[in-house]
């Protein structure tokens, strides 16, 4: 990094539905960091974005959080969020502050947020890109599969291959399930996740709390002892909510 750069910390919301993926790809230009590095260089601004996490096709984030380097002369951050945020439609840059040079969104970061939303009937027209469907369900089986899933544990039959990572052991600090109205939420918040971990442990305690899997078949693919089911949650329902710092 030059000595004149600037760091600077934004937080952005995105409907995934739009997008092919967080990541860069080789096959498409409509990923999330394609599209923002896009709209930086119209802005003369020729910095990589580095994301706190990947978010897979058709997941959704209302807490991503991103860093990238600017330019001295581009002091004003308002100005700065105005122009992006005119520039882009379904990513939207919520904040942009300065950091310190040896901040880093991913590395930086101490607890990920994720929440799942979905119903029991069929999301209307209106929905349907941004809530998962599920039929009836026993909801004491889903906290008792949830809860299975707190603590550290190694994830390592709980993730799609292809992470790049050196350690598959994650810490679940939270886990829960929270009804409203005919709203469902599901809540993991962790050190961090594996590639597809969250969508992997929602499909597994949906399938336990309909009765298509056993608890001791959730307990051994979590002691990594046997791998029982790799299906994923639907994506429309997934939004990474928060990064703490």
């Amino acid at each position: 990094m030059e000595i004149n750069n600037i760091r600077v910390k934004a937080v952005i919301a995105y409907d995934g539905h739009s997008f092919y993926g967080f990541q860069k790809q080789t096959s498409t230009q409509r990923t999330i960091t394609s599209t923002i590095e896009k709209a930086l260089s119209q802005l003369h601004i020729h910095s990589p974005i580095i994301g706190s996490g990947r978010t897979d096709a058709g997941v959704h984030a209302t807490g991503q959080v991103i860093h990238f380097d600017l330019p001295e002369y581009w002091h004003d951050l308002k100005k700065l969020k105005l122009n992006l945020n005119r520039k882009l439609t379904s990513i939207s840059f919520k904040s942009i502050t300065k950091v310190n040079p040896d901040f880093h969104a991913r590395f930086s970061a101490k607890k990920r947020l994720y929440r799942y939303v979905f119903k029991t009937t069929k999301p209307s027209v209106f929905e349907q890109k941004y809530i998962s469907y599920y039929g009836d369900f026993d909801t004491n089986k889903l906290k008792d599969a949830l809860e299975t899933f707190k603590g550290r544990h190694d994830f390592n039959f709980y993730r799609k291959t292809g992470t790049d990572t050196h350690s598959s052991t994650r810490e679940i600090y939270k886990a829960r399930h929270i009804q409203r109205h005919h709203y469902h939420f599901i809540y993991f918040q962790a050190n961090g996740f594996l590639r597809a971990q969250v969508r992997m442990m929602i499909e597994a305690s949906m399938l336990y709390a309909k009765g298509e899997l056993s608890m001791t078949s959730l307990r051994e693919q979590l002691a990594c002892q046997k791998k029982h089911t790799c299906r994923l949650a639907p994506p429309e329902g997934l939004y990474l909510s928060h990064i703490l710092y």
